[in-house]
């Protein structure tokens, strides 16, 4: 993933070029062949790694929830500022995702569905509990929140950092490091505003909001 160093193991290569295919042409427009000549082995050589696709596109996106859960609480266990730096962290961690593992997220919002019930369950217990982790920091941040309207805050902000895959080509973007600061500005815009919302309009939303749960990909 975007947060390793070394080199990737073989099983992450083929993960990684799986990922990129199915958010191309879709889970079913790829062949377990096509996935393994991308990775330089033959498509019966990958069931040495997997029994499938489908547990491909199950250890991708229970994957990547573990692994958001797992850095926030690691920035929230190394914070050494206050709340203010701390809602940074986390927010610069997001952004890696969001800019380095695209195809995930547009995973997520097209095959989520394609994940057997325990995969997907555990998914979404993986994802509140991520959401959990940004509320009770984000209230640290901006103590006039109720505790509802700050969760419809961290779920606005999920959707606008997750966007990326529909931000348009590379080549009209302006660069990884400007976009990461330009998506960071907003993230705080967001959050800002939602402390500056009268508290009966707060309530007033809190009631549509609190059934939908757009977690990693709005993840």
């Amino acid at each position: 993933m975007a947060t390793r160093t070394d080199a990737p193991t073989r099983r992450e290569q083929i993960l990684r070029e799986a990922a990129r295919l199915f958010a191309e042409r879709g889970f079913h427009g790829v062949g377990v062949d096509e996935i393994g000549a991308a990775v330089g082995i033959s498509g019966p050589g990958l069931y040495r790694h997997f029994a499938g696709k489908d547990a491909m596109l199950a250890e991708l996106l229970v994957g990547i929830s573990g692994q958001l859960l797992t850095g926030g609480r690691r920035r929230v266990a190394e914070a050494d500022g206050g709340a203010e730096t701390l809602l940074d962290s986390l927010i610069e961690g997001h952004i890696d995702f969001a800019l380095d593992d695209r195809p995930l997220i547009t995973l997520h919002d097209r095959e989520l569905d394609r994940l057997r019930d325990s995969d997907r369950k555990l998914v979404r217990q993986l994802q509140r509990q991520y959401v959990e982790l940004w509320v009770e920091v984000v209230r640290d941040v901006y103590s006039g929140l109720t505790e509802p309207a700050a969760r419809s805050a961290v779920h606005s902000v999920f959707g606008l950092l997750n966007s990326t895959p529909h931000l348009g080509r590379p080549g009209a973007l302006p660069g990884r490091a400007g976009t990461a600061e330009l998506l960071h500005r907003m993230a705080l815009g967001a959050f800002g505003a939602a402390a500056m919302v009268p508290e009966a309009a707060i309530v007033a939303s809190e009631v549509s909001v609190a059934s939908e749960a757009p977690e990693v990909s709005g993840a």
